[in-house]
């Protein structure tokens, strides 16, 4: 009986001088050459080149003919085993030769754009096929892509420099330094505040701030170095991100806590710092091996994923806090404008803090997304280099 021919799942993303698509096809074998001298083969990589703009194995055929990409192939897709075949048509002109790689998860098809740019969609026809869907795995934005090739080049810049000067510059001496600081000043927080929880229970909860605000205030002010260092470019990340957890932080630890000495025997105290010196223990180590080009891969795991719990449970215990500080201010009068006596009304702290807590929502999804991002671009540029 024969086999009904069937469309993949395709998936895609682009770079400004690539297309990638990513066929599902499990057990996609590749088998002998036929006609033979039409693709050349690397074993090492296993990754086939074709050299005449047309592929053709033993179960599967890749042919790129005026500007169309044709493929055919026989494995497991969402149809299970079958033949299945689909064809686009680009929205651009490209080069004729493709490069694709079968394993036993799937196809992946590198096709060169003819010029460098940017394209607002895939194919020619503006509604996309059934079959096509963005992979997310690889996505980027025009920007971020940007951003990965700056980044590269700079990569490339620093590592030409310590080879003509044999030695590390004063900024990645500086860098070092500040990272080298706050990684022994937020672990001094960490570690004192895990050992007085096994020691002292629930009761080292409410002593946090008594015992560990010195150290906390003097990271979160030399904190504002970061902030400089985005916006004058000493670093390459987002200026607005950094800008949102610095002054954040900022106003929790002097003005939520800080301001209020009622506020410094609250427990909250200790789910604030907790969260925070959790996420720097692994932040600034990373960072400075950064400043030598030097990666420990447990670690950069941890940097990027350690978050992902951290930073909601860190945001909610400073939500909290602010609550639990309104009726404090309202009580002590603090930080509020009095003007009854011009236009009759009184403006309160706690009224800022009631918008306060809405921007923190807003704030918060910036900081994430951001995050998100740089974790995204991080793995998927190392799986990259696996593969």
């Amino acid at each position: 009986m024969k086999m009904s021919l069937l469309t993949p799942h395709v998936y895609w993303a682009q770079r400004h001088e690539d297309i990638y698509l990513r066929v599902e096809l499990i057990d996609t074998q590749v088998g002998s050459l036929d006609p033979p001298g039409l693709c050349s083969w690397s074993a090492v990589k296993q990754e086939y080149v074709n050299l005449t703009s047309f592929c053709l194995f033993q179960n599967m055929k890749v042919h790129m003919h005026e500007n169309v990409l044709e493929f055919s192939g026989q494995g497991h897709g969402a149809k299970g085993q079958n033949d299945y075949q689909f064809s686009l048509a680009f929205r651009l002109p490209v080069n004729p030769e493709v490069s694709f790689k079968s394993t036993q998860r799937q196809v992946s098809i590198t096709v060169k754009k003819a010029q460098r740019g940017w394209w607002d969609r895939l194919t020619i026809q503006e509604k996309k096929p059934l079959f096509l869907a963005p992979d997310f795995d690889r996505w980027l934005e025009e920007s971020d892509a940007e951003m990965e090739i700056h980044e590269k080049k700079q990569k490339r810049v620093k590592m030409s420099r310590r080879e003509e000067n044999g030695r590390p510059s004063i900024k990645t001496i500086f860098l070092f330094l500040y990272n080298l600081v706050q990684f022994l000043c937020f672990s001094w927080i960490f570690i004192n505040m895990t050992v007085r929880l096994f020691i002292f229970g629930q009761d080292s909860m409410y002593d946090t701030f008594h015992t560990m605000s010195d150290v906390m205030f003097f990271c979160q002010t030399l904190a504002a170095i970061e902030v400089v260092n985005a916006a004058f470019g000493v670093v390459k990340t987002g200026v607005v991100p950094t800008l949102i957890q610095v002054v954040g932080r900022n106003f929790i630890l002097f003005i939520i806590i800080g301001s209020l000495e009622e506020m410094h025997n609250k427990a909250v105290v200790f789910f604030v710092f907790y969260p925070w010196s959790a996420i720097e223990i692994f932040r600034y180590p990373f960072y400075m091996l950064g400043c030598f080009n030097t990666e420990w891969k447990d670690l950069t795991w941890l940097r990027y994923t350690a978050w992902i719990p951290l930073y909601p449970l860190g945001a909610l215990a400073e939500a909290v806090a602010v609550v639990q500080s309104i009726p404090l201010f309202d009580e002590a009068n603090l930080f509020s404008i009095d003007l009854t006596k011009s236009i009759g009304v009184s403006i309160r702290f706690s009224h800022f803090l009631y918008i306060y807590l809405v921007l923190m929502v807003f704030a918060l999804t910036v900081n994430f997304r951001h995050l998100y991002k740089q974790r995204k671009r991080r793995f998927h540029t190392n799986k990259r280099k696996a593969q």
